[in-house]
């Protein structure tokens, strides 16, 4: 049993099909006993990435609005959601003094390292596809995960709604 924090270049992946999609799914299949956390600020970036990806048309908009739908659902049920708080501000901007990071970012880091604080022994993994985010949360002591990294490499891309999840 693991515990993963996911940024929204993460968790956006299990609500559309990109690249690292399966490796999500499977990752968060029923199969299997981990408990999943995303940061509270989550709920506006994924709504963003949703609707923007519906106004560029690569969603019609009844998928955008089950995909909103569902992921809103989910956080009641699937997620544990860690607040932003005004320590967790301090310490984004400490990570942003420290690494390269763009604003939400680092609070999304900072988000998963105040988690590793508060759940003692249980150390969260980290999962981004951000390769910069990635090597600060390593840098951090953090283990981290890219579930794109391979995919890519190979092909990019980027395609309808994933509703298996």
């Amino acid at each position: 049993m693991g515990l993963y924090y996911l940024d929204t270049s993460a968790l956006a992946k299990l609500y559309v099909q990109e690249a690292g999609t399966q490796q999500l799914l499977v990752l968060t299949g029923s199969s299997r006993s981990h408990h999943f956390a995303v940061l509270n600020l989550a709920r506006v970036e994924l709504h963003s990435a949703v609707r923007r990806r519906q106004r560029e048309g690569d969603l019609e908009a009844a998928d955008a609005e089950r995909i909103l739908a569902r992921f809103e659902q989910h956080l009641e049920t699937k997620f544990v959601r860690q607040l932003v708080s005004e320590p967790l501000i301090d310490m984004a901007i400490s990570l942003v003094e420290r690494h390269a990071l763009r604003a939400y970012d680092a609070v999304q880091l900072a988000g998963c390292l105040a988690l590793k604080a508060a759940s003692g022994q249980d150390s969260p993994i980290f999962v981004c596809s951000d390769h910069r985010l990635v090597e600060a949360a390593e840098a951090e002591g953090l283990v981290a995960m890219n579930p794109a990294a391979e995919e890519q490499k190979t092909r990019p891309f980027r395609g309808g709604p994933v509703f298996s999840f």
